[in-house]
């Protein structure tokens, strides 16, 4: 199943954001590799600073693994630079399909 949400990242942290995840974790990529997460991206709308992530998942989203220690340690690590809750997750907003074509 692909799935499909938002989140806000601060101004002016694009770039941080993406040296970010131009350099993560291997082990965080495992984790969501052994979880079912795949053919993931993230995209920056410029004028809003809106991110929108799509994955395919076969099993849990990447949002589902806020549980394990690396996830929380990626959230800690990234919330300098995004909107995030009080436990440092991402605030985020699932979004509705509403058009596909193979």
């Amino acid at each position: 199943m692909k799935i499909a949400f938002k989140m806000k990242l601060k101004p002016g942290f694009e770039e941080e954001y993406k040296k970010r995840h131009d350099e993560i974790w291997p082990e965080l990529s495992a984790l969501l590799k052994e979880n079912g997460v795949s053919d993931y991206s993230i995209f920056l709308d410029e004028e809003t600073n809106t991110l929108f992530s799509v994955q395919q998942q076969n099993g849990n989203s990447s949002q589902d693994l806020g549980s394990t220690e690396i996830v929380q340690k990626w959230w800690t690590y990234m919330a300098d630079i995004m909107e995030t809750n009080p436990d440092h997750s991402p605030v985020s907003q699932p979004l509705t399909l509403v058009f596909h074509l193979d």
